[in-house]
């Protein structure tokens, strides 16, 4: 605060001072206020915010009114400065409405609840202008703000259903069947039955088609009131869906009722009669009811019911599946006995009893039947070219209930090839994401289903809400939500979400990721809608105290960490910096978890530079406990200036990333971290070679930093050797008189890579594609047709394709792990000062006088019959890093023949 806006509050604070004396003294009474007397304080107020006074001018009026507690002056001054500090106690504001009321000065009443919502809902504001407008005879603004105390009071049924009524008159049928099911879903809250059974009659009238919204709230009624109860409503939908001749959905609803009792005699009669007009043209449909017992009351009635359905799936025309004979369709069904045509064993008959244990039935539609009866190439566009068609039709053929991973098995590569696969399922995750008419199960998210009805995409994210186990993944589902374009926080569906999250809030344990998460959510919500903020008040939930919550958290960094939701972990730094006192510090702390340009720039704004200098310093001195910092500082930060000032000298900086490095192989190779360490080594590498920052370095460094350095890039056993070669040859060509310690043909031979030519290295490629995508699926079928043919011992085709299976597969998994370890040439780098891959050698041998040529590639491209050696190889080992003129021994068939190196070209590729 300024020296002018001290005195200027200084001034303030006296006239107000005054105010409640005078008022004091000459005891106003009540009916010489007025709305213009408000108005006044309104000004005071105002100007006290200006000249940042407002914690005085409220404690100068709390102080007043513990002696004088119904000041007029000071309850509103006091309770406007609350309210503006968004501080939950409104008592005070109350106490003071509640004066005027029973005084029935209704037009100060009014005024004093509109300033009340000047600052946000409040659900006592609100009430108590509906009571005003009721006193003053005054219809027209009373539904409106019904609409508005509905959306901030989760639990007013009444309202709501009397605003549905209000909309039911003026035949806004959508708008009073929304109401209705908010009613509906409060009353269920209250548990007032009489008011549900009113209401589910009204939304059976309008929404009869929405079973998924009776059914939710049917569970609700079951485990808050009774199961009892929640079977009386289940049969108003039972005679609903029969007078619309939904047959199937009377079905599941009867189910739903028997689950909750299975003695019930009246759904059994009626759950009969709705399978006899579903089936009623089904050739054996009495026989199977009679032979499933489904109206004997002494059989379990769930399992007459599996019974019956297994049963009744078996008639002409249907379509089968044995595990050794594929899919087949019945051809005849005469008394016991079924007869089958399978693709490879047609006409085979079985009985009826031994047809219901050995075989799967299938629907025309499923999957199994589409790649049975389609042509190849008809199902692949179809796939294609209608993801949804797809994706329904497979989810469809597994009982409804299907992952990606299921999905996949049946498409490819039966019907698209892997790289085909990769693009479809892209798109079709979008799809499932975005498409109402699939849903997911209420167990596990991974698993799809399809909605026989679409629902809206609110109802699609409360249900993978609820469905999602992952606290995080909870947080980002509750934003999809409100991203929507018409996103309503007062709809059932927000309320249970958002109730997850504030219960959190009310607990009075360890504060922790959830609870600190929950806390910011929460406050995000609250400002994107702040009629949340008095229904979070009437819970006793205060969203102003987040320093309170911050001292309680034990180990910050590590909470930090945890907080898997990167706007979560943007909205912590920022209270942090906003609300704790020495939030510099703890950025400094956080750092070298956060790794965030933004805790850098907030630092830098606020000038302290010097922190962040000490804090580089302190990271490199203890590099192995800071190596991705390490990393991070060195690739964002060496050009500012406070970084600089650390004065670590260029060659210690790249020491510490070369050990960075090593570390990281070897933890790697411990199988420690490796994910982490597989990142922070490529960006270390990146860093060095790609680059070009050891390039740089060599320009200008004398010989002992080079020696250093190559000696410590040589020492890292886990790089791959053609870079160590290269680098090697890059300080051999820009000085050609360095010695270098060391031998590289250890380095060479010990290495894990190996080193081939772009062209093998394509070859091999396409040799193992072409496996995967044909020779594969070929013994597939193979080994399918040899299992149709029946006994296995004597049964030449199954071995045969068998054995082929072992040979792919061994081919397979050699050809991956040589392209895995394939190091691709640079010809541009051959080092033509010593024999080494990609030069072509003349050799003298000494014992004949004759010269020999060779080519030294790798065993991809070996071929001795045209002198083209491996470097793997002995020979090619005992000539490797040769120079010109120098003569070496090599033993052939135990006779030891010397050798004098001639000549020293490079490969022609």
């Amino acid at each position: 605060m300024s020296d002018a806006e001290a005195a200027g509050s200084t001034v303030l604070l006296k006239k107000v001072q005054e105010m409640l004396n005078e008022e004091k003294w000459t005891r106003a009474t009540l009916s010489n206020y007025s709305t213009a007397q408000f108005k006044d304080l309104d000004a005071i107020l105002h100007e006290a915010r200006e000249e940042k006074g407002f914690d005085e001018l409220k404690k100068i009026c709390d102080e007043h009114l513990v002696h004088t507690k119904n000041s007029i002056i000071a309850l509103y001054l006091s309770g406007m400065v609350a309210l503006s500090r968004q501080i939950i106690d409104d008592s005070v504001v109350i106490n003071l409405v509640t004066i005027f009321m029973d005084n029935h000065k209704w037009n100060i009443v009014k005024y004093l609840c509109e300033r009340i919502l000047d600052f946000g809902e409040s659900k006592f504001a609100l009430r108590t202008l509906i009571d005003c407008y009721k006193n003053d005879n005054e219809e027209g603004p009373l539904h409106e703000i019904w609409e508005r105390l509905v959306k901030v009071d989760f639990e007013e049924a009444d309202l709501a259903k009397a605003l549905g009524e209000h909309y039911e008159k003026q035949a806004k049928l959508e708008e009073a069947e929304d109401y209705f099911k908010k009613a509906l879903h409060r009353y269920t809250a209250k548990q007032q039955f009489t008011n549900i059974r009113e209401i589910w009659e009204k939304l059976l009238q309008y929404c009869p088609e929405d079973i998924d919204f009776f059914l939710h709230v049917q569970k609700k009624i079951a485990r808050s009131i009774s199961e009892d109860k929640a079977v009386l409503l289940l049969h108003d939908v039972y005679n609903s869906c029969m007078k619309r001749d939904d047959v199937d959905t009377a079905i599941t609803i009867l189910k739903i009722v028997l689950e909750y009792d299975e003695k019930d005699g009246q759904a059994r009669r009626e759950i009969t009669e709705a399978f006899r007009k579903k089936y009623a043209n089904h050739s054996q449909l009495e026989e199977y009811i009679r032979i499933s017992n489904l109206t004997q009351n002494y059989r379990n009635v769930h399992e007459a019911v599996t019974d019956f359905e297994k049963h009744i799936a078996f008639d002409k025309g249907n379509f089968v599946y044995h595990r050794t004979w594929g899919v087949g369709r019945i051809a005849l069904v005469q008394g016991d006995d079924i007869t089958i045509d399978f693709s490879k064993k047609r006409g085979h008959t079985m009985g009826l009893k031994m047809a219901v244990s050995a075989l799967q039935t299938l629907s025309k539609d499923h999957i199994w039947v589409l790649k049975a009866t389609w042509k190849k190439e008809k199902l692949r566009e179809k796939v294609k070219d209608d993801l949804s068609w797809t994706l329904k039709t497979v989810i469809r053929s597994f009982g409804n209930a299907c992952d990606l991973k299921r999905i996949k098995s049946e498409l490819s590569p039966a019907v698209l090839t892997p790289g085909e696969w990769t693009g479809w399922s892209s798109r079709a995750k979008d799809i499932l994401k975005s498409d109402p008419s699939f849903g997911v199960s209420p167990e596990n998210i991974d698993i799809f289903t399809v909605r026989e009805r679409p629902i809206s995409l609110g109802e699609k994210l409360y249900n993978e809400f609820k469905a999602e186990r992952n606290f995080f993944g909870r947080t980002a589902t509750i934003r999809s939500f409100i991203s929507q374009k018409d996103a309503e926080p007062d709809s059932e569906y927000f309320t249970e979400m958002l109730a997850y999250f504030s219960g959190y809030l009310r607990s009075s344990g360890q504060v922790n990721e959830q609870v600190i998460a929950s806390f910011l959510l929460v406050k995000d919500l609250a400002g994107k809608f702040p009629q949340l903020t008095a229904s979070l008040n009437s819970q006793g939930i205060s969203l102003g105290n987040f320093a309170d919550l911050f001292e309680k958290i034990d180990d910050v960094p590590a909470l930090f960490f945890a907080l898997k939701d990167a706007k979560i972990r943007e909205d912590f730094l920022k209270s942090i910096r906003l609300f704790v006192p020495g939030w510099d510090d703890i950025y400094i702390k956080l750092f070298p978890f956060a790794l965030l340009t933004e805790i850098v720039d907030s630092l830098v704004k606020e000038g302290h530079e010097d922190k962040l200098t000490s804090m580089t310093s302190s990271i490199f001195e203890n590099y192995r406990d800071n190596r991705e910092a390490v990393v991070w500082l060195f690739k964002n930060m060496a050009d500012r200036d406070w970084y600089k000032k650390a004065n670590i000298p260029f060659e210690r900086q790249l020491i510490i990333l070369i050990h960075i490095m090593d570390l990281s192989y070897r933890e790697i190779e411990n199988h420690r971290d490796t994910s982490e360490n597989r990142k922070l080594s490529k960006q270390i590498y990146t860093i060095l070679f790609k680059e070009g920052v050891l390039d740089t370095l060599m320009q200008s460094a004398d010989d002992d930093t080079l020696t250093r350095l190559f000696t410590l890039i040589q020492d890292v056993k886990d790089l791959d050797p053609a870079d160590k070669m290269k680098l090697r040859n890059a300080i051999h060509e820009r000085r050609p008189d360095f010695k270098f310690f060391g031998d590289m043909d250890k380095v060479t031979a010990a290495h894990r890579g190996l080193m081939v030519t772009m062209a093998m290295y394509d070859k091999k490629q396409k040799q193992l594609a072409h496996i995967m995508d044909e020779e594969v699926p070929a013994n597939s079928k193979e080994i399918a047709f040899a299992l149709s043919l029946g006994d296995l011992r004597e049964n030449a085709e199954y071995k045969a394709a068998k054995e082929k299976q072992e040979i792919l597969n061994s081919t397979v998994a050699k050809l991956k792990e040589e392209i895995e370890r394939a190091q691709l040439f640079d010809p541009s780098t051959v080092n033509l000062n010593r024999v080494s891959f990609g030069t072509r050698v003349v050799l003298k041998n000494l014992a004949d006088g004759k010269e020999e040529e060779y080519s030294i590639l790798g065993p991809w491209e070996s071929d001795p019959e045209n002198r083209i050696i491996s470097y793997l190889s002995p020979f090619g080992g005992a000539i490797l890093n040769k120079t010109a003129g120098e003569q070496f021994d090599f033993s052939i068939d135990n006779e030891k023949v010397s050798f004098v190196v001639e000549k020293i070209t490079a490969v022609t590729f």
